[in-house]
């Protein structure tokens, strides 16, 4: 059974987080220069929560609000599903699946550790069945 550890080994170990003070427009501005689609949002090494583009067109666009009057702490999902190294890749899935999210953060001995995507996880999935392939292939072949 692959886990998150080794998925986080097979991409980079960068997480990108602002705080909660921020606001929504800044905080939209990080997540254009980094290409990414999800922030974490930190006290020190505190998770408080996530904003992701989905908060952003449920909480903020679609109930008129301004992103640069509003906090980010006013509209990030408090208190997020998070997993650990040890977790299965196949119960970040079902979670992912089952909660309707696409971004786990992942914390180890209390910090974090990382992020994991329904595209790092769905990544993994298929790499993992190309190596298992090949091996098939190649005891199948000697």
């Amino acid at each position: 059974m692959k886990t998150v550890q080794q998925l986080l080994s097979t991409k980079s170990a960068e997480v990108y987080s602002v705080p909660a003070e921020i606001s929504v427009l800044d905080a939209l501005k990080v997540m254009m220069e980094k290409n990414i689609s999800a922030l974490l949002i930190l006290d020190g090494q505190k998770l408080q929560g996530i904003f992701t583009e989905r908060d952003y067109a449920r909480k903020i666009i679609l109930h008129g609000k301004s992103s640069q009057d509003t906090l980010i702490s006013e509209v990030m999902t408090s208190d997020p599903v998070t997993v650990k190294y040890q977790d299965s890749i196949e119960s970040c899935m079902q979670t992912m699946t089952d909660r309707h999210i696409r971004h786990l953060p992942v914390v180890h001995e209390g910090l974090i550790a990382g992020m994991v995507s329904i595209g790092d996880v769905v990544k993994f999935i298929i790499e993992d069945q190309k190596h298992t392939i090949n091996a098939l292939e190649s005891y199948i072949n000697s």
